[in-house]
């Protein structure tokens, strides 16, 4: 039987969802570097160019950028195409306002190194967890 790896943090917005991860090192601004028509990392300098948020346990070390990445966040969700659940290091203002908006779960004091792109994450934002259910990758090493 695989052991699971729980990490715990802290919940920002109430919510719980099962979802692909989508790991960035670098902060996001969805004002900028994300396409609100499309749900795709735009900004060309960043580990995720090209990559689409949408139904993504979106982990990255924290937010930055304008205000109206909130209402960029709030409509990804209108439009289908946001994340499922954010995974943050450190919850930036606007991305807590945006997450509240969309009704998004998030959950922040994550070392979210130790999520790599395709796990299968669980997301307990109402407790402040997120569990490693599948990993991709090396498995042995990281268990």
């Amino acid at each position: 039987m695989t052991k699971c790896i729980v990490l715990r943090g802290r919940g920002i917005v109430e919510g719980y969802c099962k979802a692909e991860a989508l790991v960035s090192t670098k902060p996001i601004s969805f004002l900028g570097d994300v396409d609100p028509e499309n749900g795709k990392i735009v900004e060309k300098r960043h580990d995720l160019y090209g990559e689409s948020v949408k139904d993504k346990a979106l982990c990255f070390p924290h937010g930055h950028g304008s205000t109206v990445g909130s209402y960029i966040l709030y409509s990804l969700a209108r439009k289908g195409l946001a994340p499922k659940a954010i995974i943050n290091h450190k919850a930036d203002p606007v991305i807590v306002v945006g997450a509240v908006m969309a009704n998004i779960p998030m959950v922040d004091k994550i070392e979210i190194g130790q999520i790599k792109n395709g796990d299968l994450v669980e997301v307990n934002a109402n407790k402040g967890t997120v569990k490693i259910l599948k990993l991709s990758g090396e498995l042995k090493s990281r268990i």
